[in-house]
């Protein structure tokens, strides 16, 4: 592996250009095709209403066990990305602390910088992605988080995701110099530059160094499906400026964008979507979804009872289909393993 070409700001954002095809992460043969489940371990608080300091509420956190053991059911372990509102709930770091005893899932974090001390910026739209504050706060707001972590588990974090997807051109280097190991910020072919935030469009679906340190990059995974989905982006951004093109080109079956999550994204179009990165050969594929939405009224996917059973039998029809294709599951340690073992071969 070498190291990917770093970016300059641009208006609008950061936009981190695609990496260098030797920047790529050569899984070992012996990882074969995996998938990954990362949680945004998070408060809870009203998607439709402005950010504030004072949304700290954290009772989805007792339906987590739930919605874990369904995982356990199935063998699946899964990494707890825990900001600041979590991590200093006594009751959270408990229900944390059952579910990781099962030696499979681990601790990761995730920085939602309004509610991340120091709190020194004016909360914003614009200032809700991480990497556009100035770069001695963000590197307070990583300290902060990652200490706490590290006070509350007995372990320092080494996977991290800033909060909204938010990182900036100085953020890397902040999360190589407090000895993260693996960032999970970027979604590949999604763009939140509208709302000042940074620009993924350029980014693909693999692992890849990213010229920081020993970071790497593992980007949440975005599959195009549909008779035409090898129009990928361009054809994506192109029905974009057509009214309801995306819509109309989903339901024909010709062109959907597919991210792995059950929050607003039907099961049907998940399946296809794992279908297609087995058979393009991503070797491993990235899910998540939200905490809160393992319990019923605290986010916009999961708001009653009814949602609550699709948000479960999405996961168990997603198993079912990744273990008939062997696709297995990889645990946070497995992949820090694979990663050590890619960083010996040529």
């Amino acid at each position: 592996m070498k190291n990917a070409a770093q970016s300059q700001p641009e208006p609008g954002g950061y936009r981190p250009p695609a990496p260098p095809a030797d920047a790529a992460v050569l899984w070992p043969d012996s990882f074969g095709t995996r998938f990954a489940v990362f949680v945004d371990t998070e408060e809870e608080f009203d998607w439709s209403q402005p950010l504030a300091r004072e949304n700290r509420g954290t009772r989805a956190m007792d339906a987590l066990p739930g919605i874990h053991k369904l995982f356990a059911d199935h063998g699946v372990p899964a990494t707890y990305m825990i900001d600041d509102p979590i991590v200093r709930c006594a009751r959270s770091v408990d229900i944390l602390k059952e579910i990781i005893a099962d030696g499979g899932s681990a601790i990761g974090s995730q920085l939602h910088p309004w509610v991340n001390p120091p709190h020194d910026e004016t909360v914003s739209p614009r200032n809700s992605f991480l990497g556009n504050l100035p770069r001695a706060l963000q590197g307070a707001k990583i300290a902060a988080l990652t200490d706490g972590i590290a006070d509350a588990f007995g372990r320092r974090p080494v996977m991290m995701r800033t909060g909204r997807y938010g990182l900036g051109p100085d953020t890397l280097g902040l999360l190589a110099a407090a000895g993260y190991r693996v960032d999970t910020s970027m979604r590949s072919g999604y763009s939140y530059a509208v709302e000042g935030g940074p620009d993924y469009r350029a980014i693909p679906n693999y692992a890849f160094a990213t010229g920081e340190g020993d970071l790497i990059e593992i980007p949440l995974t975005t599959i195009y499906t549909g008779a035409l989905r090898r129009g990928g982006i361009g054809l994506h951004e192109a029905l974009g400026r057509v009214p309801r093109g995306r819509g109309i080109a989903s339901r024909l079956r010709l062109s959907s964008r597919v991210a792995l999550t059950p929050e607003d994204m039907p099961i049907a179009l998940a399946l296809d979507a794992i279908r297609v990165a087995a058979d393009d050969g991503v070797r491993l594929l990235m899910f998540s979804y939200h905490s809160p939405s393992a319990a019923p009224g605290y986010t916009p996917y999961v708001r009653d009872a009814a949602e609550l059973a699709g948000f479960r039998r999405w996961w168990e029809r997603a198993f079912a289909l990744l273990d008939k294709l062997g696709i297995a599951p990889a645990s946070h340690d497995q992949i820090l393993a694979a990663l050590a073992g890619a960083s010996d071969r040529p």
